[in-house]
């Protein structure tokens, strides 16, 4: 019981303690537009905060954003044993947007059952109208790629569809979807790429339509995949380790969910623009070398504001030179291109880590649209790398650092309440060497005995 707490305790003291944390940057202003950091929780800045943190795990790889909550999908974290079974159930770490503060967990279920599939979350995402979803990373051996749709509030998995690989059964990991996967408000498009662990990898491309209450069917004329003959550079020949990709919003009513213009990312280049046929678009051919990606990272989304198109994509991995898992934020040069992109900002300026993540590469990030009161467009922007931490950016005209959080005196656990908990709280600290901004309640910027006579003091007070 006591080992249980100290659990309880440690994970809410790290999530007090990250919601107090910035990058401590100054970014500068560039044609007329601003960046600051919301908060951040990582290994650079938050320490044993974040280390210590359920979701500094190699199994908790991908992470998304929507209003106002981050979700952090978790393979195979909670023991929980039916029978003589032990099932390892895959869970969703929630956080708040707003502050960083660490929100319930959201165990997961399939058919009413713990689901306990291997990698059985590699993938979370959400569509164009709000769903949440995850999918399986799937070997050669699984003939089909499982979408399923997350019940936010009770976390059972409703299965959508099952992505065929025809006659390319190849490895997959990540996933992206345009439109509404329900059917009901739009078309839908799922797309990912098969990958391989060795050079030179496979050139195969799975994707699944669905019309707006339609049926799905394979999103190539029909077939589910298409092997892709144009690569970027010429002498690549397919796509290797944990490749990204991740569909282009088209430019009116019509186009907007058909996912016929995607990028692709993967261990061996820059993100490459392909259109539905599998042509090349554009790349990273004729974009200023200084802007090219470092050691290997895979991730990238674009993001409108004021008119101007704009594209965030991986700096550098944890094994980059100088920081790691940084990502450009650039605006795109005429008529969307690469080649004439401008930089604004690599964040974070001071890395959010440079620990090996047992080679996933692959890098997150979200973005959620919103109006300041002056009516100007803001663009908040989720920064997310497995096993070295995440962080929350804002960006516009007026955008500013957000508030220091204020945590209730006394209030230890973060229940909202100070009780007799809080007492408990402060000596399991003492007990395990550490030290929190919640626990320090009298403010003398240590943790120990005189900590919890102040909890008691105000229990009586109270």
């Amino acid at each position: 019981m006591k080992k249980l707490l100290l659990l309880s305790v440690t994970m809410l003291v790290a999530a007090l303690s990250m919601m107090a944390k910035t990058d401590g940057q100054t970014y500068p202003e560039v044609n007329g537009i601003k960046i600051v950091n919301q908060w951040i929780f990582d290994r650079v800045h938050c320490g044993t905060a974040y280390t210590d943190n359920v979701i500094c795990n190699q199994r908790a790889r991908t992470a998304t954003m929507d209003q106002g909550i981050i979700y952090v999908a978790r393979s195979e974290e909670k023991a929980v044993i039916i029978g003589n079974d032990t099932i390892s159930q895959s869970v969703i770490h929630r956080f708040s947007v707003a502050d960083g503060h660490q929100l319930e967990d959201l165990p997961l279920y399939l058919d009413g059952q713990p689901y306990g599939r291997f990698l059985g979350v590699a993938s979370i995402g959400r569509d164009s109208f709000h769903h949440i979803w995850v999918a399986p990373m799937t070997s050669t051996a699984q003939q089909y790629v499982p979408v399923y749709l997350v019940d936010t509030e009770t976390g059972e998995l409703t299965l959508v569809v099952e992505m065929d690989k025809g006659d390319a059964p190849q490895r997959t990991d990540y996933l992206d979807i345009i439109g509404d996967l329900t059917l009901e408000e739009a078309e839908c498009n799922i797309m990912t790429v098969s990958g391989s662990t060795a050079d030179p990898g496979f050139p195969t491309l799975y994707r699944m339509h669905a019309d707006q209450g339609g049926e799905w069917e394979g999103g190539f004329d029909g077939d589910p995949y298409m092997d892709v003959i144009n690569f970027y550079p010429e002498t690549k020949t397919g796509f290797s380790l944990a490749p990204v990709i991740k569909m282009i919003e088209g430019p009116d009513e019509d186009s907007r969910y058909s996912g016929e213009m995607f990028y692709i990312d993967c261990f061996d280049t820059a993100p490459v623009v392909y259109d539905f046929s599998g042509s090349v678009i554009d790349s990273f051919e004729d974009t200023d070398p200084e802007l090219w990606p470092q050691s290997q990272p895979n991730g990238c989304i674009e993001f409108k504001l004021e008119g101007r198109d704009f594209l965030v994509y991986v700096n550098a991995d944890m094994n980059g030179n100088g920081h790691g898992c940084q990502a450009n934020i650039c605006e795109l040069g005429e008529g969307q291109s690469l080649g004439g992109m401008t930089k604004y900002w690599k964040i974070p300026a001071d890395s959010l880590g440079k620990v090996n993540d047992s080679g996933l590469r692959v890098h997150c990030f979200a973005v959620d649209y919103s109006v300041d009161d002056e009516g100007y467009e803001e663009v908040t922007l989720l920064t997310f790398k497995a096993y070295n931490g995440m962080a929350v950016y804002k960006i516009g005209r007026n955008v500013s650092a957000g508030e220091e959080p204020q945590g209730k005196p006394g209030d230890v656990n973060g229940d909202g309440e100070v009780n007799i908990a809080d007492v408990n709280a402060v000596i399991d600290l003492i007990l395990s060497g550490k030290t929190s901004v919640a626990g320090d309640v009298n403010g003398d910027g240590e943790v120990n005995i005189a900590d919890v006579n102040a909890v008691l003091d105000l229990i009586l007070k109270a």
